[in-house]
């Protein structure tokens, strides 16, 4: 309606008027088509060329919102409340502790590894005293093998003197009591050297799982109190003693951080300004969650794909006749002015003016006059859309709680 009014009062306005005073002719309502009809015809023109300039040049979108990531507030692992440390919007800390689950076969399996430990303990300490016995065995072993060994040298050494003296039976048998006593040293010797591997690898390698197993244990006491992982405050958190959670279907509540989605907003506009969008463009921005404010803004990045082309691998042909819904192009703004979105809540409906810019390229020298009498033109109509905003802005209060009834 804007363009409308202005597009006449270059067109209709003019054309009245000479008609009217210059050449005398008296215009009715049924002559207005006739004696007009220039006039008309040059203003709805206008008004579409106008309108196309400045919504191609200068894109709208209603389409603006400032998503923001929510952490579900799960267990590692399924169990019952016993304990319930914070209430619904409370504000948390990263680290502060929510809720804590039954932990009773936790601690039992706690305990149990740690008693694992002392066993094993037990065991070295065992194994430490086989050893000193061991070592006296070697000893003894020993001072009987020498013994027995001394005892052979002198029978034969009496035999060589004199064979009558001694018999040969007795050397004999004094030779297999000395065998005897060699393998008695060398089993004595064995069994040290098994008792030394036992304490010095076995042992200590036996322990090391049993210290594992109760930092395992421990591990899994500790996952039954749950953590928030991030500042932020407590939604739908409505747990109580008694309840059963579950990491799959059973969530406790949802954990919004601290400042999520206050700063960047995404905006998605139609495809044929893709390349008219640009990183560094000005916008404005109202919602409706802080009416009556308009907010200078400023593209700060464009995603590069649009979403209606996402392929999900199945084992179904994909048809580009289902892809109903035209996808927008997205595009992330920010304020231009620090604490320039402080109020508006997260989530909330907005809609958005972006404005071409060419101010670099008219600086330029050497540019052709067509060419800048055309930027100069598209700049200029970009303060119709602004108008244009203001007077949504304006609007869009009563149109919401008078004409919507109140929603």
């Amino acid at each position: 309606m804007f363009e409308l009014l202005f597009c006449s009062m270059l067109t209709i306005l003019p054309d009245f008027l000479v008609r009217r005073y210059v050449q005398g002719k008296q215009i009715t309502l049924f002559t207005v088509w006739y004696e007009l009809r220039w006039g008309i015809t040059l203003c709805l023109l206008l008004t579409v060329s106008l309108i196309t300039l400045v919504f191609y040049f200068h894109p709208a979108s209603t389409n603006v919102t400032s998503f923001y990531r929510t952490v579900p507030v799960l267990p590692e692992m399924g169990g019952r409340v016993v304990e319930v440390y914070v209430g619904l919007n409370d504000e948390v800390a990263a680290g502060a502790p929510l809720f804590r689950m039954d932990s009773s076969i936790q601690e039992s399996a706690l305990e149990t590894a740690r008693r694992r430990v002392i066993e094993i303990d037990g065991q070295i300490a065992v194994a430490m005293a086989d050893l000193a016995t061991a070592e006296a065995k070697i000893a003894e072993a020993q001072g009987a093998y020498n013994q027995a060994l001394d005892e052979l040298a002198s029978k034969q050494e009496l035999r060589e003197r004199n064979a009558d003296i001694v018999p040969l039976r007795e050397i004999e048998r004094l030779q297999n009591l000395v065998d005897g006593r060699l393998g008695s040293l060398t089993a004595a010797q064995s069994q040290k050297k098994s008792l030394e591997t036992s304490i010095t690898t076995l042992l200590p390698a036996q322990k090391g799982s049993a210290i594992a197993q109760v930092a395992e244990a421990q591990a899994a006491v500790d996952k039954t109190i749950v953590y928030a992982g991030t500042d932020g405050r407590m939604q739908q958190f409505t747990l109580r003693v008694g309840d059963y959670v579950n990491p799959m279907i059973r969530p406790a509540g949802i954990l919004v951080p601290t400042g999520a989605g206050r700063i960047a907003f995404v905006a998605g506009f139609g495809q044929i300004s893709s390349q008219v969008l640009k990183v560094g463009m000005t916008a404005e921005m109202s919602c409706a969650s802080k009416p009556f404010v308009v907010i200078p803004m400023v593209i700060t990045e464009l995603q590069e794909v649009i979403s209606s082309g996402q392929l999900r691998q199945s084992d179904v042909l994909v048809d580009a006749g289902n892809v109903t819904k035209p996808g927008t192009v997205l595009v992330y703004m920010e304020p231009m002015f620090r604490g320039g979105t402080d109020g508006i809540l997260p989530g909330s409906t907005c809609f958005a003016n972006a404005y071409s810019n060419h101010h670099e390229e008219l600086s330029q020298e050497g540019i052709s006059t067509r060419r800048w009498l055309a930027l100069e033109v598209i700049d200029t109509v970009g303060l119709v859309h602004a108008i244009l905003l203001r007077l949504q802005v304006m609007i869009v209060p009563v149109t919401s709680l008078v004409f919507s009834g109140g929603h």
